[in-house]
């Protein structure tokens, strides 16, 4: 089936190839839909309106939220908060379950982490004075110590699946290992959640973090999962309207969660933009969706794989990694690869993607990416590898 035919971009730009999806992907027509018809049927604030306009976005808005629950598996819609984006998510989580940390409490990362999943950590550290550590990485991914988790030890978060590698997380023994040392866990799921289904209650993470834009939904619309104990507990965010149940000269009450951490305006239409996604995903399914993008995958790397003067930088083979896979070309830039490319109207990504540990681990200042969507074909990565040997020869 050609899935292009979903997405109005293609039909507006034929030529186009996108190979930019792990930045962010296009939007069908659904979501497109989805936006256009609640401004024009429905718009208005949601929660505090007492007319039928603010109760029929309200139930608009609750609805997506049931749809994200449902999606990751959690047990109850009021573990899930609407956040901007996965960044804002993991911003929220440092700075409120933050506040639970002391000087000299510890809290794990791994070195091929976004910066997303990095500098609120170290904004944290510099405030509080909490230690950072570090599991290692190799071209396969996070390499798991549990030595590294001891009694001071209050988080572990790591990524799912890396923005840069494409490897995928072996999440369980994180986790159990975490929760034997009485800590809690974080998950950035920004990748992952585009390619296979997330069950937040069976991998028992505390906290998971996605975003809508990679999920072929809208931007400023992301989610954060936490467990309903903990989000109970924790600190607001943010301060303002919607958030509080009620507010005196000299205090606050704080609403229940999730309100409580969804201060102001939230984004409306975002969010029912972001059920119709969710919805189309389902619709297609992800064993297909997998298959596809599998299939795509493998033949991506044998492609590359072939050409001497190009070397993947992650896994080279087709086994625990999503659609995307980073690489470098001799004696040529990576940002003279991808405006090569795009005088070709190929789009890919180049430089550090927000993972300038990682790069530094590998010696080198940025890759190029290529990352796949079920709508991408074989036919793209032919003509896409063919343009890669003519710009090399070009500056060679």
């Amino acid at each position: 089936m050609n899935y292009k035919t979903d997405f109005p971009i293609f039909q507006e730009r034929p030529d186009l190839i996108y190979f930019d999806n792990g930045a962010t992907a296009q939007k069908p027509q659904a979501v497109i839909e989805a936006e256009q018809k609640f401004y024009t049927t429905s718009n208005s604030n949601i929660h505090r309106g007492p007319h039928f306009l603010a109760e029929e976005a309200t139930i608009l808005y609750e609805d997506a939220k049931r749809t994200v629950a449902d999606f990751i598996g959690a047990e109850k819609q009021e573990e899930v908060i609407f956040t901007k984006n996965a960044t804002e998510a993991v911003n929220l989580v440092a700075h409120s379950f933050g506040q639970s940390l002391s000087e000299g409490d510890v809290v794990i990362l791994s070195k091929l982490e976004h910066h997303a999943n990095i500098v609120p950590w170290l904004q944290l550290k510099e405030q509080k004075g909490i230690e950072l550590r570090y599991f290692e990485i190799s071209e396969n991914g996070i390499e798991f110590d549990p030595n590294l988790i001891d009694d001071r030890v209050k988080l572990v978060s790591v990524s799912g699946m890396s923005n840069t590698l494409g490897t995928i997380t072996d999440l369980p023994p994180i986790i159990k290992a975490t929760h034997a040392a009485g800590a809690k866990v974080l998950v950035d799921a920004a990748q992952l959640a585009v390619h296979q289904p997330i069950n937040v209650h069976q991998l028992d993470a505390d906290f998971l973090v996605f975003t809508g834009h990679k999920l072929y939904g809208p931007t400023g619309i992301g989610a954060l999962y936490g467990k309903e104990e903990l989000l109970g507990r924790m600190p607001p965010f943010l301060g303002g309207g919607d958030m509080i149940e009620e507010v005196l000269l000299d205090g606050f009450t704080p609403a229940e969660p999730p309100r409580k951490f969804e201060a102001g305006t939230p984004p409306i239409a975002q969010a029912i933009g972001l059920k119709a996604a969710i919805d189309y995903v389902i619709g297609i399914g992800f064993p297909k969706i997998h298959k596809i993008e599998h299939e795509l995958t493998g033949y991506l790397l044998d492609k590359l794989n072939s050409l001497p003067f190009i070397k993947i930088i992650g896994p080279k083979k087709n086994k625990n990694r999503g659609s995307l896979v980073s690489f470098v070309m001799e004696g040529v830039h990576t940002h003279d690869i991808a405006e090569g490319l795009s005088q070709q109207n190929i789009c890919i990504r180049a430089g550090h993607h927000c993972t300038q540990p990682l790069m530094d681990h590998f010696g080198i200042p940025g890759t190029a990416r290529i990352s796949l969507s079920f709508y991408n074909t074989k036919e793209e990565i032919d003509k896409c590898t063919e343009l890669l040997k003519e710009v090399y020869n070009y500056f060679h």
